[in-house]
């Protein structure tokens, strides 16, 4: 849809009658687009104020060049000012879309110019839209190379693309003896760059700081607008570099408007006379080149050794692209007093180079042959030891300090999954894995045979072997611990491995180099066979190096059928090292995709899977996803690699020695390619690792807040605010008296008879249905709910935020809404069947606090309390009863509610007292349901059970279903629900 737009915007552009007279017959317009935030560099009074003295000084040039004429002529600037404060990141950054919305209101009023925008951004988009208007876009800024070469723009400052003239001929200049000509040259960058590179603080205070006596300085000369206005006021207000900007800009079109006056030509262009084009302005001459870039003088400043002090040293003219040089016999702090060469210098001698490498020769020879021995040493230890079970006394347990993970990864599920089968603790000094055998201890003498090979395995991809150990009665096989887990975590883990910082194309062929060099070790030796590779059984250490595990022999743990497993030994159990190869290559097609085991758009079934690569037939089985088409240059040949190892034929698969010595060969190629050291690359590493950390620690941040903020809201549901703060500061809440509150009790009548005749599950869902309802017209009123016992329901005002005589108010409301919503209530699982409450009302003095320290409640104590629940339970179904205490505080305020008289009433406790009905209040509607009678409530009492009989006998008619008894919502199944909660609403007590 946003191409059609696009095209009927420029077509409107183009309709003849929106030409305005904004531009002829006397009256010239500038329309000035420009961004105002408090990241701008710019001053917008400032800007203004120069606009303005431009205009003036225009004003006045017109009146001595033209008389009369010049007199009748009207000049006005019309600003468009626009903010990026609703972005993410505001600034020049975000200001082309805001900048184009402000060019699309222009259609009718474009003006003779547009002066602005300064953003190189906003600029560049707008400038797409530009050949349309066909007028000039006079901007103070713009700097960027994305706005060179435009063809209606004019950059009164000097752009970017000036200086980079400067850097060439400054790099091949090697006249007057201060230096050579340079080929190299190293780049630094700032983060946050701005739009403008211009400083003159060099010439206002020319005394230079230490850290700069290596730097040299390219900045502007200083600027004289003597010429302009002797002000001082106005000379500080064009010291900014801005201002001064668009009155020069001003000024050219002063300059245009007075050439097209004096000729009268109707076919006058103002854009070619903004080109190779020299006027007077605020500070000097401007100078436009053929583009209408702005020419001027460059000074690269040098601090002299000797006072300490900045000194002129080379000026270059970037209209001519000449240099000259300043200052002849410059007092350097480099040697001989010449800017130092981009070569470096000569080391030593080659006689001192060959007696130091002889030296580190010798050395590495004598370490390596103790290496050596060592090593020859230790192979004849292990091919002497025989297996036998470890002590259990030797598998110590881990300190507390050792059982955290080492990912930052928040995932509690399956942490929860994974500490059962992987038991951890320690041997000699190590951190091992106790992994379960399933085995009685019993070994047949070829599996201690299997047992002894698996100790003699030690290789630095390869996890180490210990043992075996029976503890609880069990056998536990005691493997070497990584503490970065599996590589399938890994690459799940996309928080704390980030594909930029970690998984980009150089570490994953590392990773397959990693697994390929420790499977050739594995087949190579007396083991010959994993048969249970998978990415699961690749684990990754402290140094992100990738080892093999749970090489366990098949006599032990026979393989399971799983997606990894080659297609011949799904057909018939077994295991072969080109079964293993086929493994390697599902576990590669995992780590360049980064996606799901065996991930294809085809079938998303695992036994599917399965069950299409057993019973392949046709010419191309089913494998993968690893589409060729998809793949770059350098990633063709490992993509190739894998496919040929799921080859169907056994055969032609390539064994471990060919992968190994192939991604040797490629990963050689690719630091060649790149021209990358190794330190390079490990500083590279530590460098994307930074800032790495650095985003996941504000990612782990906000995660914490977030979670901070649902335990508040969750504590906030289940205690007054006030109360929860004082628990967070102090730790105590103090109990406190109030003076006078409003309590409302309710109940269901009949509700015992309905539980004896409905099922568990449906008396929570009947009492879930009423009070989730209830809940939500509480938010609606000033009022804080105690609690819910069975089918009871309380709820108090006035506490514990006071709030006068409106307590009463409140709780009245909130009981004429509540029976209003019971007079539309239909149980689900007894249809037909009414539901009727009582509620009771008594207003007086209560105390509040908090009971308990587990389950913490917040109580009310009080006689207020008691005599609220007798109302209760005298009074009548579908019936508001209050008391005389309640209707006295309603008169005090300025509602009219309309109420009966019922008449004395006694209440245990308190004796006879006169009580009264509430029925509604005067100008408002509440859809009141009608009170039952006195004869249907005595049908009610005496044939309720026949009445949920008749009931049920419906609900079998119409076909009701028993909701099955289901699992509680919990966080593997997403947000729970009571965390679901508003967080805007009217106010309240607890809130």
């Amino acid at each position: 849809m946003a191409k059609p737009v696009l095209c009927l915007f420029m077509h409107l552009l183009c309709l003849p009658s929106l030409v305005t007279s904004s531009c002829s017959h006397g009256n010239y317009t500038l329309n000035m687009i420009i961004l105002n935030d408090p990241t701008t560099e710019w001053n917008l009074l400032s800007i203004k104020g120069a606009v303005e003295l431009g205009l003036s000084v225009l004003r006045t040039d017109l009146r001595n060049a033209l008389g009369r004429e010049g007199e009748n002529i009207t000049l006005n600037v019309d600003y468009h000012v626009y903010t990026t404060r609703p972005y993410l990141k505001p600034g020049c950054v975000s200001s082309g879309c805001e900048g184009v919305e402000k060019l699309k209101k222009l259609l009718d009023k474009r003006g003779c110019a547009i002066l602005g925008p300064s953003c190189s951004y906003a600029t560049y988009q707008m400038l797409s839209l530009k050949d349309i208007f066909a007028l000039p876009v006079i901007s103070a800024g713009s700097f960027g190379l994305s706005c060179d070469y435009k063809q209606f723009l004019t950059r009164i400052l000097m752009p970017a693309r000036k200086i980079t003239y400067f850097f060439y001929e400054f790099w091949k200049y090697k006249e007057s003896g201060i230096k050579t000509e340079w080929n190299t040259v190293y780049i630094y960058k700032k983060e946050d760059n701005t739009e403008s590179c211009y400083c003159t603080e060099y010439f206002e205070n020319k005394t230079s700081l230490p850290y700069m006596k290596n730097v040299l300085v390219l900045t502007l000369p200083p600027s004289n607008f003597s010429e302009i206005s002797n002000n001082s006021n106005t000379i500080q207000l064009l010291k900014d570099d801005y201002a001064a900007g668009y009155l020069d800009g001003v000024l050219l079109f002063g300059h245009a408007l007075k050439n097209f006056l004096k000729t009268g030509d109707q076919t006058f262009n103002f854009i070619n006379k903004f080109r190779n084009i020299t006027i007077k302005g605020s500070s000097g001459p401007i100078i436009l080149d053929e583009m209408g870039d702005r020419d001027r003088s460059l000074i690269l400043l040098y601090s002299c050794v000797i006072n300490n002090k900045y000194k002129e040293l080379i000026q270059f003219e970037t209209s001519t692209n000449a240099t000259s040089v300043l200052d002849t016999t410059p007092t350097f702090v480099w040697k001989n007093h010449k800017l130092p060469s981009d070569v470096p210098g000569k080391g030593p001698n080659i006689m001192t180079i060959a007696v130091f490498t002889l030296t580190i020769a010798i050395i590495l020879v004598l370490i390596i042959a103790l290496l050596v021995f060592r090593k020859y040493r230790k192979q004849q230890e292990l091919q002497q030891k025989k297996w036998s079970h470890l002590a259990p006394e030797k598998i110590l347990p881990l300190e507390t300090n050792e059982t955290s993970l080492v990912s930052l990864k928040i995932d509690e599920d399956k942490r929860r999954e994974l500490i059962p089968r992987c038991r951890r603790g320690k041997y000699d000094k190590k951190v091992i894995i106790l992994k379960d055998l399933k085995h009685d201890g019993n070994f047949t003498e070829k599996q201690k045979m299997d047992l002894n090979k698996l100790l003699q395995i030690d290789y630095y991809n390869l996890t180490k072997f210990y043992g075996t150990v029976k503890k609880e009665a069990m056998i536990y096989g005691v493997i070497e611990y990584c503490e970065r887990g599996s590589l399938r975590d890994v690459l799940n883990d996309k928080i704390s491995y980030p594909d930029g910082a970690f998984m980009d194309w150089e570490f994953k062929i590392s990773v397959l180099y990693d697994i390929a060099k420790g499977m050739s070790y594995l087949h190579s030796s007396k083991v010959e066979v994993h048969g249970r590779l998978k990415s699961t059984n690749c684990v990754v250490d402290s140094r992100m190096v990738v080892k093999i595990t749970d090489f366990i022999c098949n006599s032990i743990l026979s393989p399971k059928k799983d997606l990894w497993m080659s297609p011949e030994h799904i057909r018939q159990n077994g295991v072969s090292q080109k079964g293993d190869v086929y493994s390697y290559g599902i576990i590669a097609q995992e780590i360049i995709l980064r996606k799901e085991t065996f991930y294809t758009e085809q079938c998303h079934d695992h036994k599917e899977k399965i069950g299409r690569v057993k019973n392949f037939k046709g010419d191309c089985p089913f494998r993968p996803d690893l589409h060729l088409d998809k793949a770059e240059e350098r990633e063709i040949e490992v993509y190739i690699l894998v496919k040929n190892c799921w080859d169907e034929d056994p055969e032609k698969r390539p064994d471990f020695k060919k992968i190994e010595s192939t991604l040797a060969k490629i990963f050689s190629n690719f630091h060649d390619q790149t021209n990358e050291s190794y330190m390079d690359t490990l500083l590279r590493r530590l460098q994307l690792y930074s800032k790495n950390l650095e985003h996941l620690v504000e990612e782990r941040t906000k995660l914490y807040k977030a979670e901070r903020d649902r335990a508040d809201r969750l504590n906030f549901m289940l205690l007054p605010g006030p109360v929860v703060k004082s628990l967070k500061e102090t730790g105590l809440v103090e109990p406190e008296f109030f003076e006078e509150v409003s309590i409302y009790f309710s109940d269901i009548v009949g509700f015992t008879t309905i539980c004896k005749y409905s099922t568990p599950m449906e008396v929570v869902d009947m009492l879930n249905d009423v009070y989730k309802d209830f809940d939500r017209i509480l938010d609606h009123h000033d009022v804080y709910k105690v609690e819910t016992i069975g089918d009871a329901y309380m709820v108090v005002s006035g506490l514990p935020n006071r709030n006068g005589n409106r307590h009463a108010v409140d709780i009245c409301r909130m009981a004429l809404d509540l029976l209003s919503f019971m007079g539309s209530f239909e149980l689900n699982h007894l249809p037909g069947l009414p539901v009727w409450i009582r509620i009771g009302i008594h207003s007086g003095p209560c105390a509040a606090g908090v009971v308990g320290i587990k389950m913490p409640r917040y109580c009310l104590f009080g006689d207020t309390v008691n005599t609220a629940s007798r109302m209760e339970s005298t009074g009548l179904p579908l019936r508001i009863h209050v008391s005389q205490s309640t209707i006295s505080i309603l008169k005090r305020t300025d509602c009219k509610f309309q109420y009966e008289v019922r008449g004395e009433t006694y209440l245990k406790g308190r004796g006879t007292e006169t009580t009264y009905w509430l029925t509604g209040e005067k100008d408002q509607q509440y859809n009141l349901p009608i009170p039952p009678s006195v004869e249907n409530q005595q049908r009610l009492q005496s044939d309720f059970a026949e009445m949920i009989n008749e009931s049920l006998k419906k609900r079998e008619e119409v076909g009701y279903e028993i909701r099955p008894l289901t699992r509680v919502a919990s966080y593997r199944s997403g947000t729970l629900e009571y965390l679901q909660i508003a967080t805007h609403g009217p106010p309240s007590t607890y809130l």
